[in-house]
């Protein structure tokens, strides 16, 4: 007997029992009689995981934007996930609070350090590049941990992503079926694994249809920002030649490629169609518009909070989830 049995037994969520458990406010008299009879005529009796553990609970999340080079507010796609993230877990009762890894004084302490100092429940973990010893410390702790763009394997930690191998083959898939047979991709640095799944489908899903993948065409930058996309743009068009359609590992990536064609004079989709990658609201006001392959924002940030929520109340076992893209249509492919 398990806080998942009693669950199924009274037909309600995992972290229902757990709030029950642990005296919230916010369930029906109802519920709670029903649950708490349940529990009573099977003789459960709750774990210490399923009371949090035992130990003081500070409301608070912790949030870290992991790597050495990290993404932060100024990338729209994580401050999308992460505003949909605190809605969602401010419901759940928490506040959020930020560390940083930029702190000149070593006695600042890392991570799991600062975490057990201020008693923090959980934490979320956004992808960056170069990702700090410190991270797979936290990762292994008994401090629940939930990651965005970054595969967290510890006990108590998880994992959201869009599934970023079909990203590509979605963005392929279109541009074969308007005719073009000509295909270039700009990624951010090798050292990204995100940028790397998306190349590795991209290509793939050329051989797939039977293309050539043409590596001149093929361009990493720095970041995921405008300024690496026009460089990369920039140095394709320097090479001699560029293809009839590019795909971007980010739509940041993607509108810096579009200012560095229009210099030289490329009309898009005439000359290049080009697709971007993660639909940020920039998208729809770029000239032309920006066609994308969407990651569902507001979906990861809510079900990152709900996973990190049951891995902090109850025995919710480690897992990933891995969220559908969407291909979004607007004039740069041209159709």
């Amino acid at each position: 007997m398990n806080i998942k049995t009693i669950a199924e037994l009274a037909g309600v969520s995992v972290s229902t029992v757990s709030k029950i458990l642990n005296n919230y406010s916010d369930i029906s008299d109802e519920t709670k009689s029903r649950v708490l009879q349940i529990i009573r005529d099977t003789g459960y009796v709750p774990t210490k995981s399923a009371k949090l553990q035992e130990r003081s609970s500070s409301g608070l999340i912790g949030v870290i934007f992991a790597g050495r080079q990290n993404i932060d507010f100024s990338h729209p796609f994580f401050a999308e996930v992460l505003s949909s993230f605190k809605r969602q877990i401010g419901f759940l009762g928490y506040d959020l609070l930020f560390l940083t890894n930029e702190s000149p004084d070593s006695s600042h302490g890392d991570y799991l350090t600062r975490c057990r100092q201020y008693q923090i429940d959980g934490c979320l973990i956004i992808s960056g590049q170069d990702v700090e010893p410190a991270i797979d410390e936290l990762d292994r702790s008994e401090i629940a941990c939930m990651g965005i763009d970054l595969e967290l394997l510890g006990k108590r930690s998880g994992y959201i992503m869009s599934d970023n191998y079909k990203m590509s083959y979605k963005a392929v898939e279109h541009f074969y079926l308007l005719g073009y047979r000509e295909f270039g991709y700009i990624g951010s640095t090798m050292e990204s694994k995100i940028s790397n799944l998306r190349e590795k489908g991209y290509t793939d899903a050329l051989e797939g249809f039977g293309l050539n993948v043409n590596k001149s065409w093929f361009v990493n930058g720095d970041s995921f920002y405008e300024e690496s996309g026009y460089q990369a743009m920039k140095a394709m068009i320097k090479a001699g030649s560029v293809p009839q359609a590019l795909f971007a590992a980010s739509d940041l990536l993607a509108i810096g490629a579009m200012q560095a064609l229009k210099e030289h004079h490329y009309q898009i989709p005439h000359d290049v169609a080009i697709m971007g990658c993660d639909d940020i609201e920039a998208c729809k006001y770029t000239s032309p518009s920006l066609s994308t392959v969407r990651q569902n924002k507001d979906k990861i940030g809510k079900l990152a909070a709900a996973l990190l929520y049951d891995f902090i109340h109850t025995e919710a076992e480690t897992g990933s989830i891995i969220v559908e893209p969407e291909i979004v249509i607007r004039e740069s492919c041209g159709g």
